[in-house]
């Protein structure tokens, strides 16, 4: 275990390629072969990072200005991801809680209920994160367990539910996403998407960056378009001509970045896919199975990232509006991608619907968010790594649906808000879940007709 949590301690970027390497060796792809990919995979998580910081040092400046210019009065801080993460980690539940995963993993690739490998263990910590408050609401190591796997079920479930969204439109063939706010969220954008279909005049809007560039020619490029959006969210944070310029090229340099690096990190994986598909054809025939990664993959998208700038703004009001709310966005604005990612997908890179569901998905999680932080600061102060006066939260698992449910739900305390959220969810999760299954029947059926 100290060795786990030793490897744990060295981030995302460290042991996602120690767990790759692994793999390609027990899948045959050769030494040389796995090395050359974890180093390329580690490569690029490093490079992801350094966007990812890039936003968060310079985007989460502006928009806690921006804050500040709104007056909004709140007072309890969302710490991110960066802060949450930690505190999942730290606590018992942390490495129990990869060796429960890969379990439920296991069991539901010989069983059939998942064709998601699952290699993603850094981001265990939000099923650790779920469990850990189960905890501290009910008091029971063993309650939390169960919430642990549950979340995990979940999220292995919806990693092949969001197969055709991230094979037919990020193009990452035999790679799923079966982590984060992104797919727990993203269960929103089908309902959403079918039903603008259906409104006249809003089912003509088609805004991506394939229509800008059609439209406006040079000045609707992805690093233009950035340009332009980091300016005007230093002009409402207030940080003057300079600051404001020099917050466009950084954001600039986002839209250009991003899709850089998350090209190494598949051309680490498409030898390690291959050689596991080879495998598993040999043993499992037409399993089809995928390599479940990281979210971060989904970012190297224009329409994603723009997207999530343009929310900023939005969830700061929503912030500011929402009756009862003590949630000041700050940690995960600049990563609202995270939460968009999959619904840009649905929405097959429309920034229009995506603003859309994008706007329904930040206002439920800074609600829950709402509902949860002083369970979060509970956890913080159980293991350490926060002072008694400190009031935090964050949108990212602390605004996640299924944490919430569970919490409540296995802690008996059933409420309007309670019922309110599971009904939304699971109501939006069987939808797409049918709506997927009814596509994917219909293209066997297709095949089988020409055949």
């Amino acid at each position: 275990m100290q060795v786990l949590q030793y490897i744990v301690n060295l981030g995302a970027s460290v042991m996602i390629p120690i767990v790759i390497f692994i793999i390609g060796v027990i899948f045959r792809a050769g030494v040389g072969k796995s090395l050359k990919a974890a180093l390329s995979i580690g490569v690029g998580f490093t490079g992801i990072n350094l966007v990812i910081q890039l936003l968060t040092n310079n985007l989460g400046k502006a928009a806690e200005a921006m804050a500040k210019n709104f007056h909004l009065g709140l007072d309890v801080v969302d710490v991110g991801w960066p802060g949450t993460s930690p505190l999942a980690w730290a606590s018992e539940l942390g490495l129990i809680a990869i060796v429960v995963s890969i379990i439920v993993n296991v069991i539901m690739l010989l069983t059939k209920m998942t064709k998601v490998v699952n290699v993603d263990i850094w981001n265990i910590w939000h099923m650790a994160f779920t469990g850990c408050i189960v905890q501290v609401v009910t008091g029971s190591y063993w309650l939390a367990i169960i919430a642990i796997i549950i979340h995990s079920a979940i999220v292995f479930k919806l990693g092949d539910i969001f197969t055709p969204v991230t094979d037919n439109y990020f193009g990452l063939n035999g790679i799923s996403i079966p982590h984060g706010d992104s797919a727990i969220m993203g269960v929103f954008a089908k309902p959403i998407d079918d039903l603008i279909d259906h409104i006249p005049g809003l089912n003509k809007i088609d805004i991506s960056f394939e229509t800008i560039e059609k439209r406006f020619g040079v000045f609707g490029q992805p690093s233009i378009l950035g340009a332009f959006l980091g300016l005007i969210i230093g002009l409402l944070a207030g940080q003057g001509i300079g600051k404001a310029l020099t917050l466009a090229i950084q954001m600039a340099s986002v839209m250009v970045l991003m899709p850089v690096v998350v090209k190494y990190i598949m051309e680490g994986l498409i030898p390690i896919s291959d050689a596991a598909k080879k495998i598993m054809d040999k043993h499992f025939k037409n399993a089809n199975f995928t390599i479940g990664m990281d979210p971060a993959l989904l970012l190297g998208d224009s329409n994603v990232i723009a997207t999530s700038l343009l929310l900023i703004p939005i969830t700061l009001l929503l912030a500011m509006i929402m009756p009862g709310n003590r949630i000041l966005p700050f940690g995960d604005l600049a990563t609202i991608g995270f939460f968009v990612a999959i619904a840009a997908g649905i929405h097959k890179g429309n920034i229009f619907r995506t603003l859309i569901s994008g706007t329904a998905i930040m206002t439920m999680t800074i609600w829950i968010s709402n509902q949860t932080w002083k369970y979060q600061v509970k956890l913080g102060r159980s293991v350490g790594l926060l002072a008694a006066n400190k009031k935090v939260g964050s949108l990212d698992q602390g605004g996640n649906p299924i944490t919430y449910i569970l919490a409540k739900g296995l802690s008996k305390e059933f409420s309007i808000g309670l019922l309110i959220i599971f009904v939304l969810w699971v109501s939006a999760f069987v939808y797409t879940y049918i709506s997927y299954k009814k596509k994917s029947l219909y293209k066997i059926d297709s095949v089988e007709e020409k055949n």
